[in-house]
């Protein structure tokens, strides 16, 4: 019998009437793990998701196998899949390989930037925006993302943003700004307006500065909101 968790996972998945390729089942099972429907330590039935997409039990240990290279899935031997539970002191590590690859992406994409990469971080921005006036946890904790991303993406170096993506993808499942009191998530935001004015002026000192400032207040309330190591 499964439980609430994973009850909400397997519902999450999108229907198929069979034939679904490995590939797919993976993008769905990353998706749902990334959208946070289940929290770290859910066991992930193997026979149920096969089920489910109709399919036999081998391509979904293989997408499982491939996201627990990814590390957003865990492994044990006769424990089964689960999705990752990171302690607080790896998820302070990945904060701050991330803000690293932040900041050097950062170098790069400023001299790089255009007006349509300007328009695309304003409207990131406006949509952050949004969600934190409406206390939106969940369209924060997407869009910050989405804004952190377009003020990177104009450096144009693929590797670079894929490594990125997928140390952010590992912090991804255990939601940690869903734990932040709201006052901590505003006093966040008012970082990404800095960030958003030092991009716009192409001033790289005040962009490096106003990052490793909202980075720096990010990893000290994560580390508060996770407790001690």
């Amino acid at each position: 019998m499964l439980g609430p968790p994973q009850e909400r996972l397997i519902a999450a998945l999108p229907r198929a009437d069979g034939g679904v390729s490995q590939a797919a089942i993976l993008d769905a099972v990353r998706t749902v793990i990334l959208d946070g429907v289940a929290p770290p330590g859910t066991p992930i039935p193997v026979d149920t998701v096969a089920a489910h997409f109709g399919v036999s039990r081998i391509p979904v240990r293989e997408a499982l196998k491939t996201l627990v290279g990814e590390g957003i899935v865990d492994h044990r031997a006769n424990g089964g899949y689960s999705i990752a539970r990171l302690t607080a002191a790896e998820l302070a590590e990945l904060y701050l390989v991330r803000g690293a690859l932040e900041t050097a992406a950062h170098g790069i994409a400023l001299p790089a930037a255009c007006a349509d990469d300007d328009a695309q971080a304003q409207s990131a921005y406006i949509a952050l925006d949004r969600a934190v006036l409406a206390d939106d946890v969940t369209g924060y904790h997407q869009e910050s993302r989405a804004f952190h991303l377009a003020l990177v993406r104009p450096c144009r170096m693929q590797r670079l943003l894929h490594v990125l993506e997928s140390t952010w993808n590992i912090t991804e499942p255990g939601r940690p700004m869903w734990q932040l009191p709201v006052t901590e998530r505003v006093a966040l935001h008012l970082g990404h307006a800095d960030m958003l004015s030092a991009f716009l002026a192409r001033d790289a000192d005040a962009l490096a500065a106003a990052t490793t400032e909202h980075n720096d207040r990010l990893r000290a309330a994560i580390a508060t909101s996770q407790g001690p190591a």
